[in-house]
């Protein structure tokens, strides 16, 4: 494929975007999960017989995980203020991508997710809402909120909530990030605890993705992080105090003391995980050529990674990885929230730890390991579902060993229940789609 054909290709999701999005008028709706064999039913599943399940959960509210929905329900929480490489663009715009999210969570996860987009920039006001919605939800997934006060948010409903709170631009980017990073490392035969890593970009993915990397060992002084001002070194005094983890980062990372920006960043690293401004040319071909050898390129903005893929590799990249389904190696959230919640969820956990995103990326890594690694396979695909029911379990098992499960459940029991949730939304969506009652396109019908 030559140049123009790569670039068509990397255009044509947004342009067919644009034709189904009216086509379906939104991704997801409610159905029925309970059966309704004649109009009797009505008086079991409302009015008179519905008071004895109520009585019951008023009496234990524990009885809330038995009689209702509750442990499979997420709400994906967004105020719209940065979606995707957009920027602020709003709560409504930002509708398509959390209702995509909840395609996402249902098809890959078997959980019933469900956009709540508020209208807010209010740090506070979005945290009490989100406090009110713990009755109704089992977890709740923060998405594309503004970077520093995302942080604020995840830390404070960390604390605040009983139900698991997941921010997937942190937590879920970096796990993905380290399971694709493990298999990339392997592959040019390098250990994490000595490669040099570049991270270009300190918003709230790189964030999270330093702070994991240095939960799985990596020394901080082989960190060099860079922001649109520069790298961060102890002697930029231009980091306002609102920055805690920028200011965090900036203390302990860097031991070389290296200033500059990008190209001094990048100069001899072993690796680049670049989550920063979309490109393509925010990453140039020089600075991948400075690299050391055998480099490993994560340029993960969307919509338009920083640099293209085959730009990087002609420069001597050894493997890169994008945001992107349309190219090798996506590092895609989608590998990581919908099964980190499966698991999370069937054992009614009461938050998620860096020990079980860790556990999670590994066990991802894994998978990919298994069907034999090569440049341009560093990651399983999303159409490998059989990796989702077992990143489940990992998680699970981590929750129970970390003491914050509510149900202690066997290895089997997790994975069979996973594996049977999971099944059943992927076999009821064809099954709507094989009777018309998810209609297809005109085009792509038989």
């Amino acid at each position: 494929m030559n140049k123009d054909e790569l670039l068509a290709k990397a255009q044509k999701p947004a342009e067919d975007a644009l034709k189904l999005h009216p086509f379906y008028q939104g991704k997801v709706e409610v159905t029925l999960k309970a059966a309704v064999r004649d109009y009797n039913d009505f008086a079991i599943w409302y009015t008179p017989g519905v008071a004895a399940p109520c009585r019951a959960i008023q009496a234990s509210k524990e009885e809330v995980y038995r009689h209702t929905n509750k442990a499979n329900f997420v709400a994906v929480v967004s105020d719209g203020t940065r979606v995707l490489g957009l920027g602020d663009i709003g709560p409504e715009a930002s509708m398509p991508v959390m209702e995509g999210k909840a395609l996402l969570f249902k098809y890959l996860g078997g959980v019933d997710a469900f956009p709540i987009c508020l209208d807010t920039k209010d740090p506070d006001e979005l945290i009490n809402t989100v406090k009110l919605l713990q009755p109704t939800f089992g977890g709740i997934n923060l998405e594309d909120i503004a970077n520093p006060k995302c942080f604020y948010i995840l830390d404070r409903l960390r604390q605040e909530c009983h139900i698991p709170v997941w921010h997937d631009d942190q937590q879920g980017t970096a796990c993905v990030t380290l399971a694709g990073l493990i298999n990339a490392l392997r592959i040019v035969g390098k250990d994490m605890k000595k490669a040099i890593i570049a991270m270009i970009g300190v918003g709230a993915a790189n964030v999270a993705t330093i702070r994991l990397l240095l939960s799985a060992g990596v020394p901080a002084e082989n960190i060099i992080a860079c922001d649109s001002k520069g790298i961060l070194h102890q002697g930029r005094a231009d980091i306002r105090p609102s920055h805690q983890d920028k200011l965090k980062i900036m203390q302990i990372t860097n031991a070389g003391r290296r200033t500059g920006g990008i190209p001094e960043a990048m100069q001899g690293a072993d690796v680049v995980i670049a989550l920063s401004k979309p490109g393509p040319d925010t990453i140039r071909k020089e600075w991948v050529k400075a690299m050391a050898d055998d480099a490993i390129v994560f340029a993960c903005a969307n919509p338009v990674p920083e640099i293209w893929p085959w730009e990087a590799k002609e420069a001597g990249a050894a493997i890169v990885s994008t945001g992107r389904s349309d190219f090798p190696n996506q590092v895609n959230n989608s590998l990581g929230f919908p099964a980190i919640f499966r698991g999370i969820l069937d054992v009614q956990a009461s938050t998620i730890t860096d020990t079980m995103c860790i556990a999670a990326a590994e066990e991802l890594a894994a998978c990919a390991a298994e069907k034999g690694l090569n440049p341009e396979e560093i990651l399983p695909t999303m159409d490998n579902w059989e990796v989702f029911p077992r990143v489940a379990t990992a998680t699970a098992m981590q929750a129970i060993k970390e003491g914050v499960a509510r149900l202690e459940l066997t290895r089997d029991e997790i994975y069979e229940m996973a594996v049977g949730k999971i099944k059943r939304a992927q076999e009821q969506t064809r099954l709507l789609m094989k009777n018309g009652i998810i209609p297809l396109p005109e085009h792509q019908k038989d």
